[in-house]
């Protein structure tokens, strides 16, 4: 009897607790309910409300994707402005114990992801980042003041004086080949683009172009990836083309030009990102630098490959670049390089040249035709070879013209005669690389008259060192087809990644005028 008790009042203590829970989780069931259909439908017609005031503002299409990456932003920037944060102190309300705490989990969730957003670096930063530290690895070799490179190359070391510190040089060069790039532009058609003449005086200008149209060592297809843009336009065939005698004008060839940057800087964004100060022209013609003029960023910004090298004509050392000058008559070094040694050249100076400028005017007056040892003329004598007489010469004169450029250069050092620079506000080829003083002679134009005296006071063994040196750096100067490492394409190109070390880029858009 008393079990039977115990047992009903059991069962009726727990039938009851079970009730009052069931009732429990009935009564928050129904509570969920409510809000649902209470707050759901006030949510709705909020955003009804919102969309009718201001269709633009509120759409879809305005609110940027959180992945989305524009120029001067970081992804992270859009990452947190796409969130809506309630204040820290705001209560959570009409929710269950369980909901609230679902709620916390996902809120602490969110601010884990916000806190952990990684920014992404544009394509251009890490290009800049990565010019920063070749920047830095080549200032830190420069410290390194041994004549020879401590790097090693399976082609060439540079060692000597003639450099003006080797090491810095050859690990600069180094880091050239691991990460240059350059972006031909496809635009333009030819004679006037992507070509030129490689016979002449100006052979260095259409070599390099066709050179840089077919080069597999820095041309990428890609201008993302590129650190410099190169200009493919031929100043020598606009002259031959677009020239009008008539009137003299430069205007058909400026006019060409301004619309050429026009076009890609329409199409693409580097030329309005860096203003044109990544972007690289080249020119062996006497009228480059003028032609240049007529786009202002183009002459005040950009790296202008010119052989009219002269500071007094707006030359900028510090972003252009000095064009050797090189004759290829027949599109081809004349003859084997080198020449006899010092003891079998006989004539102490030798130059052969028309009246072309006052210094060469002032050097015909002293010297034409007056000194057997210093033999000046306009044209050789009958019967006699021009190459001939550079290498029976131990010093070959090098006079500047109207313009400062003068093939003469490279024919000495080609002859391994001494160069003798004659000139004023020239800037040499690769004298950021090359210490001339260590093996050439450079006399100022005011001692013309004293031309011999200067040469014969160069002792013997000082002369011999210069000898040397001269067919040292000659691999600097010389056109190979295809291009070979060290040689003068790669040395151009080397003059040009200086420049470009030199400066920073911003993935900032600038609109500029180009006519004005």
């Amino acid at each position: 009897m008393n079990l039977t008790i115990f047992t009903h009042i059991h069962y009726y203590q727990n039938s009851k607790k079970w009730l009052r829970v069931y009732s429990g989780d009935m009564r928050a069931t129904r509570t969920k309910y409510l809000v649902l259909f209470l707050v759901a439908p006030l949510v709705v017609f909020t955003v009804v409300v919102l969309v009718t005031q201001d269709p633009e503002k509120y759409s879809w299409s305005s609110f940027s994707s959180p992945g989305t990456w524009r120029p001067g932003f970081s992804s992270s920037y859009f990452a947190a402005s796409s969130m809506v944060e309630a204040p820290t102190n705001s209560p959570i309300i009409n929710l269950s114990p369980i909901e609230k705490k679902e709620t916390l989990k996902h809120n602490e969730s969110v601010d884990a992801v916000a806190t952990n957003v990684v920014r992404r670096y544009s394509t251009l930063e890490k290009i800049e980042a990565s010019l920063a530290k070749a920047r830095s690895s080549i200032k830190e070799a420069a410290l390194i003041r041994n004549l020879t490179s401590i790097h090693k190359d399976q082609d060439y070391v540079p060692n000597g004086p003639m450099y003006r510190n080797a090491n810095a040089f050859h690990r600069s060069y180094l880091e050239m080949e691991k990460q240059f790039k350059i972006y031909v532009y496809e635009e333009g058609e030819l004679p006037l683009f992507h070509n030129g003449h490689c016979k002449s005086i100006y052979s260095s200008e259409g070599k390099f172009i066709n050179d840089m149209e077919q080069d597999r060592f820095y041309r990428t297809r890609d201008p993302d990836k590129a650190s410099v843009y190169f200009l493919p336009f031929s100043v020598v065939m606009m002259v031959h083309f677009l020239y009008e005698k008539t009137t003299n004008s430069l205007d058909p060839i400026g006019d060409t030009i301004i619309d050429y940057i026009n076009t890609i800087s329409t199409k693409y964004s580097f030329w309005n990102r860096s203003q044109g100060a990544d972007h690289a022209m080249l020119s062996c013609h006497d009228w480059g630098p003028e032609i240049s003029g007529y786009v202002p960023q183009l002459y005040n910004k950009s790296i202008r490959v010119l052989c009219n090298a002269n500071t007094s004509e707006g030359f900028n050392p510090i972003k252009d670049v000095s064009l050797p000058e090189i004759n290829l008559i027949f599109g081809k070094i004349q003859g084997p390089l080198g020449g006899p040694s010092p003891s079998s050249r006989p004539i102490l100076a030798f130059f052969a040249g028309r009246l072309h400028g006052d210094i060469r005017s002032l050097l015909l007056k002293e010297w034409e035709n007056k000194d057997k040892d210093v033999q000046v003329y306009q044209e050789v004598p009958v019967g006699v070879s021009y190459d001939a007489m550079l290498k029976s010469s131990r010093f070959c004169l090098c006079p500047s013209g109207y313009e400062v450029a003068s093939p003469r250069v490279v024919e000495a050092i080609y002859a391994e005669c001494v160069p003798v620079l004659i000139s004023s506000s020239y800037v040499p080829p690769f004298s950021d690389v090359l210490n001339y003083k260590a093996f050439s002679v450079q006399v100022e134009v005011k001692d013309i008259p004293n031309i011999k005296n200067i040469l014969m006071g160069i002792s013997q063994r000082q002369y011999l060192r210069l000898h040397r040196r001269v067919k040292q750096i000659q691999r600097h100067f010389v056109v190979n087809d295809p291009p070979k490492r060290f040689d003068v394409f790669h040395m151009i190109v080397h003059s040009i990644w200086l420049r470009r070390l030199n400066m920073h880029i911003e993935d900032r858009p600038i609109l500029v005028n180009h006519d004005g």
